[in-house]
C-alpha cells in the first residue's frame, strides 16, 4: 500500500509539472488552448510510469497501458490539429475577457491546476489496474471492459473523423453537423470517451480490493455531462450556430437513440 501511495504522489507530481510547463507555453503564446493537447498525453505519462514502476500483472499491464496510448495519442495529436492556427478556443475565450489582465495568474489554477487535478483523479483505475499483482490472468471482466472501450473508441474516433469532414467542407460553413453519428447524438465523441473510462474501470474491476476506482468513470461523466463538456461547449455553440437550438429539440444530447422528426 506504501509503495502505491508513493505511485499515485508521484504521478500527481509529473501531471503537475506537466501542465505547469504548459502554462508557461501559453504565456508565450497568449492562448491556453495548448492544455487541450496535453490533456490526452498527460495520461499515457501516467500509464507508463505506473507501468515501470510497479510489478503488476504484465497481461493487464500492458493491455490498460496500450489502451491508453492508443487513446490519448490519437487524443492529443486530433486536437492540436484542430486547434492549430486558429486562435483560443472560445470557451477559454470568455475566462480570458471575465478575467481581465489578471489572466495570465488566473489560468494556471483554473485551467492548467484544475485540469491536472481532474487528470490524476480520472487516472486512479488506470494507476491500480495496472499495479495489482493479481489476478494472474486475463478475466471476463477484462475482455468486457475491452469491448466496452472499443466501442467508445469508435464513437470517438469516428465521431471526430466525421465532424472534420464535414467541417473540411466550405459548402458547410456555419451549418449544424447532424449526420453520421452526429444524428444520433449530439455529441459521439464525448459519450465514446465516457464508455472507455467505464471500459477501463471494468479491467481494473477484476482486480481485488477495486471497487473503489469507480471514483474514474464517475468523475470523467460528471465532468463530460456536467461541467466543461457539454454545457460548456453548447452554451458557445448556441449563440453563433443558427438552427443548433432546433438541433438540441431532436436529438439526444448523451446517449444516441433516433432523431425526432423536424418540426413542420
Amino acid at each position: 500500500m506504501e509503495h502505491l501511495i508513493f505511485i499515485f504522489s508521484l504521478n500527481l507530481a509529473a501531471v503537475i509539472l506537466m501542465m505547469t510547463i504548459g502554462w508557461l507555453i501559453s504565456l508565450v503564446l497568449k492562448n491556453v488552448t495548448v492544455v487541450d493537447s496535453l490533456w490526452g498525453l498527460g495520461f499515457v505519462m501516467i500509464a507508463w510510469a505506473t507501468f515501470f514502476l510497479t510489478e503488476g500483472f504484465l497481461g493487464r499491464k500492458l493491455l490498460i497501458a496500450f489502451l491508453v496510448t492508443l487513446w490519448g495519442v490519437r487524443l492529443s495529436i486530433y486536437l492540436t490539429w484542430r486547434n492549430w492556427g486558429k486562435g483560443e478556443d472560445p470557451r477559454y475565450g470568455l475566462w480570458r475577457e471575465k478575467s481581465g489582465k489578471h489572466f495570465w495568474i488566473v489560468s494556471l489554477f483554473k485551467v492548467f491546476l484544475l485540469q491536472a487535478g481532474f487528470l490524476w483523479a480520472i487516472s486512479i483505475s488506470i494507476q491500480y489496474g495496472v499495479a495489482s499483482k493479481t489476478p494472474e490472468m486475463i478475466t471476463w471482466l477484462d475482455l468486457c471492459g475491452l469491448i466496452l472501450w472499443v466501442v467508445g473508441f469508435i464513437f470517438e474516433a469516428v465521431g471526430d473523423w466525421q465532424l472534420a469532414v464535414f467541417k473540411s467542407n466550405p459548402v458547410n460553413k456555419g451549418n449544424v453537423m447532424d449526420r453520421g453519428l452526429w444524428g444520433y447524438t449530439r455529441h459521439p465523441n464525448y459519450f465514446g470517451e465516457c464508455l472507455m473510462w467505464w471500459g477501463i474501470f471494468l479491467i481494473a474491476f477484476s482486480t481485488p480490493n477495486s471497487w473503489w476506482t469507480v471514483l474514474s468513470p464517475l468523475i470523467i461523466t460528471a465532468v463530460l455531462l456536467k461541467m466543461t463538456g457539454i454545457p460548456l461547449t453548447e452554451k458557445t455553440i448556441v449563440t453563433h450556430r443558427p438552427g443548433y437550438k432546433e438541433y438540441i429539440q431532436r436529438t439526444n444530447a448523451f446517449i444516441p437513440w433516433f432523431q425526432k422528426a423536424k418540426k413542420k
